[in-house]
């Protein structure tokens, strides 16, 4: 159930390889500025996620999403303690694709 509500839409990736220069400068790829509408001047935020970091031309919209993510749980009539049931299930489907199958 929540596995389908995940599946839509489907974000398109690309992948893009930069280089970080001597006092930390990166270039975005023009390809890549022109997708986002990224112009000289503009601000980017920057957010750290373990190793890694995410780069988004506009500011995360964390509240935004969790409201979406709320109506379409009502929608579905789904409950946060159903989607905590699953989350067991979905941990190990998870775990099983990733490392094969899970030893209990």
């Amino acid at each position: 159930m929540l596995g389908e509500m995940l599946d839509e839409p489907r974000i398109d990736t690309h992948e893009f390889t930069i280089q970080v220069r001597q006092r930390g400068q990166l270039t975005i790829p023009q390809k890549l500025r022109e997708a986002l509408s990224i112009e000289a001047g503009d601000t980017l935020t920057i957010l750290q996620i373990g190793d890694a970091f995410l780069a988004t031309p506009r500011r995360l919209r964390s509240f935004e999403l969790a409201d979406k993510m709320a109506s379409m749980m009502e929608e579905a009539g789904l409950t946060l303690a159903d989607l905590l049931e699953d989350l067991p299930k979905i941990r190990e489907e998870i775990y099983n694709e990733r490392y094969g199958t899970q030893n209990s």
